[in-house]
């Protein structure tokens, strides 16, 4: 299974409407449950698109989910942080995992002045977990 990531377009809103409609994927996520097709668009429109790094994951060119990296900002510009969420049929075949790992090959070059991925998983999603560490991540204690 071949996925491709790339940036998001308007026409992707029925796949997106697909899966981020999905009650597996919200209750796993941080992602809102979009109640109408227009919620989808404003969303797309004015976050995704615009966005420097959030890509879809595709399957056949048919968005499956979404991987973001949210570059830093002022003190913090050497860290970067990394989100995703998969449609729950695609759940458990290495997509995720493969994601974030194409992630990993190209966004230090298209930030050069980010010297750390960070990723952020609930400790009760053991999925999650393992996508990071199969990526490469390292498990860290919590700060504080």
């Amino acid at each position: 299974m071949e996925i491709k990531l790339r940036p998001y377009q308007l026409s992707d809103v029925d796949d997106f409407m697909e899966w981020v409609c999905d009650d597996q994927v919200i209750r796993t996520s941080r992602l809102r449950y979009y109640t109408s097709r227009e919620e989808a668009l404003d969303y797309l429109r004015e976050v995704a698109i615009p966005h420097p790094w959030y890509r879809a994951i595709c399957l056949e060119d048919r968005p499956i989910g979404f991987i973001c990296v949210k570059p830093g900002s002022d003190y913090e510009i050497c860290r970067g942080q990394i989100s995703y969420a998969l449609g729950s049929k695609y759940w458990n075949k290495g997509i995720t995992t493969e994601a974030v790992k194409l992630v990993i090959s190209s966004v230090f070059e298209e930030f050069p002045n980010m010297e750390r991925l960070e990723g952020f998983a609930n400790v009760e999603i053991k999925a999650s977990q393992r996508v990071l560490e199969k990526a490469g991540f390292q498990k860290e204690e919590p700060y504080g």
